[in-house]
């Protein structure tokens, strides 16, 4: 099976290069694109399977990776639902000297209670990591996220960005500028635990 075949793997835009390794999430949250998208920038980022680490290779491949400002693991999934892949695939790019960014709800401690999960993107050479921090309590997270699998997914999504920045990874939280949420108390979060903010656009249906 071809690219074509899986679905998009990678797409270009704002000058990055984007990859789509998987649609699965922790989570399914009410403002979440694919509630009323197929993709974004004019891409279909539904997978008809998840790409193999080599065809990911292979996709990256038909690119000059030096004209990109990083690789940024992101798509319509949770990346981190193939952390292994996504080691693999960073040491790959790194070997590349190639700016490697993860888009993260953040659940990975509780997705891989037994293993260090930030230690091991630092050492596979991963440069920043963007955690969708969403809301500014626990309350809202689970109105707003929906998380699917685990309990105390706020608290443990807050622990791993602390573990991120303890890693001397870049670290920055994003937030959606909706109703429910506290923008102020967000950004203090994001300055007491160390991170970058930024307030994403939304382009779905209204949230009361």
């Amino acid at each position: 099976m071809n690219q074509d075949e899986i679905g998009t793997i990678t797409y270009p835009a704002h000058g990055n290069l984007y990859l789509n390794i998987t649609n699965r999430c922790t989570c399914n949250c009410i403002f979440c694109i694919k509630n009323y998208s197929d993709g974004v920038y004019g891409h279909n980022l539904i997978l008809s399977r998840e790409p193999e680490v080599r065809e990911v290779i292979e996709a990256l491949g038909n690119y000059d990776l030096s004209e990109f400002n990083e690789v940024v693991f992101t798509g319509l999934g949770e990346p981190l639902s193939r952390l292994d892949e996504v080691l693999e695939i960073t040491q790959w790019l790194k070997a590349r000297d190639v700016t490697v960014r993860i888009d993260t709800i953040g659940h990975a401690r509780l997705q891989y209670p037994g293993r260090n999960v930030a230690h091991e993107l630092k050492k596979a050479g991963v440069d920043e990591i963007s955690v969708s921090l969403n809301t500014h309590d626990e309350a809202t997270y689970d109105e707003l996220v929906q998380p699917r699998m685990y309990k105390n997914a706020y608290g443990s999504m807050k622990d791993f960005s602390r573990d991120v920045v303890n890693e001397g990874i870049k670290l920055r939280f994003t937030v959606l500028d909706l109703p429910p949420v506290d923008i102020e108390k967000c950004r203090e979060i994001a300055d007491e635990i160390g991170a970058e903010f930024k307030i994403r656009g939304y382009g779905g249906p209204v949230i009361n």
